[in-house]
């Protein structure tokens, strides 16, 4: 089924490039001293560690960076490429890991807060020769949009607000 609809989604985008472009957005707000983060339909909590300030009551966003990644690579390679490809996958995990120095975050001197080593481990089951298999991981490697992100960093315009707080009097 997902194949025809994947045929289908591409008829469809050849004539209409349009319908293939989306602007995704994910808000955060500060709820309970975490963030509260969402995208449409759906709502998820992050936090840091005590360490860095947080209550470690949500996962970080370093997990919610490295989920993606893992994420990506399931979802894109079991959903999107094996049918697209006609292989058939009994099983699909991943394991995304980087290092990362928490005195960065805090402005100690001699650390950097930048995250290290990204790496992303796929693993599949599959009755699929092993060529055809190589050629899955280069695809993705080619089209996954958060490993490429990742590989090919793309520019982020960071702008930042302020408004003045209004004091208010109780009686």
């Amino acid at each position: 089924m997902s194949a025809n609809v994947i045929e289908a989604s591409k008829v469809r985008f050849l004539a209409e490039p349009s319908a293939a472009r989306s602007a995704p957005a994910v808000t955060a707000s500060l709820v309970n001293g975490h963030a509260r983060l969402s995208a449409g339909p759906f709502n998820w909590d992050a936090d840091l560690p005590p360490a860095v300030g947080g209550q470690n009551v949500s996962p970080s966003p370093t997990a919610y960076l490295l989920g993606a990644l893992a994420g990506c690579a399931v979802v894109f390679v079991h959903d999107t490429l094996a049918p697209e490809l006609g292989l058939r996958l009994d099983e699909v995990s991943a394991v995304a890991r980087c290092t990362a120095d928490a005195r960065g975050l805090l402005g100690m001197a001699g650390a950097l807060p930048d995250l290290g080593d990204v790496a992303v481990e796929i693993h599949v089951v599959s009755p699929e020769p092993a060529d055809r298999l190589r050629r899955l991981f280069e695809i993705w490697q080619e089209r996954c949009p958060v490993y490429l992100a990742l590989v090919k960093p793309v520019p982020v315009q960071a702008t930042f607000t302020t408004e003045a707080g209004v004091a208010r009097s109780h009686r």
